[in-house]
């Protein structure tokens, strides 16, 4: 008996799903052979969308020159020999280049390890960021973080970037609310780092990023600054938009700076700075004595009387190094003098309509390290306050082209007088400091967390209104220290101007005549300074 075969819808292998994997196979094969057709033509539609958008940015005066600029190309070209064919080969060209399949790989997601740490994180947020009367919350112990975290990023097997959602009814203007928030990631994301913490209050979205450490290997050296300008340090790259270019043991690179802007068009002419002992204040006001000498001249007080500013002594540019109490005052009330003498030549100048005389052009510096020691002095001596002599500089500085900076430690802040306080507008703390602490001198709370190791010279600064930098001073330290390493004194020692040394003479060679002594003629200014002292004494 024959077998009848079994109906066509029975079969394992009907019509209709053979004819779909032909289908199928003739549309990858027409796919593969119209492919170069089929990235022209998303060419052309991309360079069709970028002309539209173009037209529409341009302004409605300027279409009509570009009309004609462009219509003029085409009559050159369809002139030219061979031109037509050369610009629809260079047409289709561009299209195909523009049409490419750029679609990269996708990434791959957080690995077991990543996820579990992202979900006890998710977790530990949940107290701070969920309500009972929330019905649908964001944060629910029995939640996942990919609902709450938008983006992460882990480096070595640490966080260094989380951005995370919160919902609206939590309190983000209020700093407690913030402050717990910002205590939990750092410690759910690593202690021993710093992190910063952007707060977005309009879209409810904080970004957490850990920073890396600021150099500590750039020493003192000549920086690349415009007259008026000063570094004091250098901060985060994303924190400010200049870099300049160091020299970081024999290779030049880029680093961001933070610039203290000085003179007649300055915000904030003069600087204070405050810090522990051996946290780098010295050597702050050195590093800017250095920078200062380039264009203008220098008054440097001592108040510590330690010597640190003895390298200074006797230099061109240099006009007094005082460390005692005499000293310095004398010192301090020709300064003032020479200010109100500045002003009087700038409001002449500007009466006449005339150029302001090149001496009062030039920049003068007032450094002025541990003021409050000499108060201390001074009270024990019964003599007047030597911080009351730098009223006028400060506050008629910034018209006389007179800069300010003070430096002093921080338990001492008591007993700065009240004109510096209110003066000095840009600000520098160094030092490991509580939080509290460094919004108290800088006006404003600190973005980031505190760091586990501070090295010298590390701390945070705040220009006039802007916002708070992490803040590393280049190593400047005294050259006749002799614990300073050869390196840096090295270092140092070249940025300070003098006359190079004079040549040795043969033995032999008869001596050179010694030049005919010059008058030197007395300046009244001399003469003030000396009967000042003479009054002081």
């Amino acid at each position: 008996m024959a077998r009848r075969p079994l109906p066509s819808i029975l079969s394992s292998r009907p019509a209709l799903v053979r004819s779909r994997d032909l289908a199928r196979t003739a549309a990858d094969s027409a796919t593969d052979v119209l492919h170069p057709v089929i990235s022209i033509a998303r060419g052309l539609r991309r360079q069709a969308v970028w002309a539209g958008g173009w037209w529409g940015r341009t302004a409605k005066d300027q279409r009509g020159p570009a009309l004609l600029l462009a219509a003029a190309g085409v009559v050159v070209v369809l002139m030219m020999p061979y031109g037509p064919v050369l610009g629809v080969v260079a047409l289709l060209a561009s299209a195909a280049w523009m049409g490419r399949d750029r679609a990269g790989s996708a990434p791959a997601g957080p690995t077991e390890a990543q996820q579990v740490r992202l979900q006890s994180l998710y977790e530990a947020l949940v107290p701070y960021l969920s309500d009972a009367a929330d019905p649908a919350p964001l944060y629910a112990h029995d939640g996942s973080w990919d609902k709450a975290f938008s983006a992460h990023e882990f480096k070595d097997g640490r966080l260094v970037r989380l951005h995370l959602r919160y919902p609206a009814y939590f309190t983000d203007g209020e700093a407690d609310s913030r402050t717990r928030v910002e205590q939990l990631l750092h410690a759910k994301a690593g202690r021993g780092r710093e992190y910063r913490f952007d707060w977005n209050e309009e879209e409810n979205h904080l970004t957490l990023v850990a920073l890396p450490a600021l150099p500590t290997n750039v020493v003192a050296q000549r920086f690349v600054t415009a007259p008026g300008e000063t570094v004091l340090g250098f901060t985060d790259t994303d924190s400010v938009r200049r870099t300049v270019p160091v020299s970081v043991g024999g290779e030049t690179q880029d680093a961001p700076p933070v610039v203290w802007r000085t003179g007649a068009r300055s915000v904030e002419p003069h600087l204070l700075a405050l810090g522990q002992p051996g946290t780098g204040t010295t050597s702050l006001l050195r590093s800017i004595a250095l920078q200062a000498l380039v264009h203008g001249d220098i008054v440097v007080i001592d108040g510590s009387g330690e010597g640190e500013y003895a390298c200074l002594a006797g230099r061109p540019g240099v006009l007094a190094v005082e460390d005692g109490l005499l000293g310095a005052a004398a010192t301090l009330e020709w300064a003032g003098r020479e200010t109100e003498r500045r002003l009087i030549a700038v409001n002449r100048a500007r009466q006449s309509g005339s150029q302001v005389p090149a001496d009062v052009r030039r920049p003068l510096w007032i450094l002025v390290d541990r003021p409050t020691a000499l108060t201390q002095l001074a009270m024990a001596e019964g003599r007047p306050d030597p911080q009351a002599l730098l009223d006028v500089p400060l506050r008629h500085g910034r018209t006389a082209n007179v800069a300010v900076a003070v430096a002093d430690q921080l338990d001492a802040t008591e007993a700065l007088a009240p004109v510096v306080i209110a003066q000095t507008r840009a600000r520098v703390v160094l030092g490991p400091l509580a939080p509290d602490h460094v919004a108290a001198v800088l006006g404003a709370p600190q973005r980031t967390t505190p760091a586990a190791e501070v090295p010298p010279g590390r701390g945070y600064a705040r220009l006039g209104t802007g916002p708070v930098l992490r803040l590393q001073v280049p190593s400047t330290p005294d050259p006749y220290d002799e614990e300073t390493s050869p390196a840096d004194r090295e270092a140092v020692l070249a940025l300070l101007p003098g006359a190079p040394p004079l040549p040795a003479v043969e033995h032999g060679d008869p001596a050179p005549p010694a030049p005919d002594p010059e008058r030197v003629a007395l300046h009244k200014e001399a003469v003030v300074r000396t009967v000042a002292d003479l009054e002081l004494g």
